[in-house]
C-alpha cells in the first residue's frame, strides 16, 4: 500500500483549535485510511482531536499530512480542502 504526504498551512486566524480540531478529526474518520499528522517532528493521529491539538499549529504553521489505504487521496484532498478553506470559520 503507498503511502501518500501532503503539506499544508493552517489559514485559519484561530489555528488549529479545539473546534477546528473537531472539525478535522470527523472529516478524517470518515474515510478508510491511516492519517497522520506531523509538525515539528511530532507525529498524531488525524482521528485525535487532543493530539491535533497539542500540535500547537497556529495560522501560518505548515502541517506534514500523511495517509495510507484505499481512500489515502480522496481524505487528503478533503482535508486540504477543510484547511484551505480556513475550516468555514474565517
Amino acid at each position: 500500500m503507498s503511502k501518500n504526504e501532503r503539506t499544508a498551512t493552517i489559514l485559519n486566524k484561530r489555528g488549529l483549535h479545539a473546534r477546528a480540531a473537531a472539525k478535522f478529526s470527523s472529516l478524517a474518520g470518515e474515510f478508510n485510511a491511516e492519517i497522520c499528522v506531523s509538525r515539528k517532528g511530532q507525529t498524531v493521529s488525524a482521528r485525535s482531536i487532543m493530539g491535533l491539538m497539542m500540535l500547537a499549529a497556529s495560522a501560518g504553521t505548515d502541517v506534514t499530512l500523511t495517509a495510507t489505504g484505499p481512500d489515502a487521496k480522496a481524505a487528503l484532498n478533503a482535508i486540504c480542502s477543510l484547511i484551505a478553506d480556513h475550516f468555514q470559520e474565517d
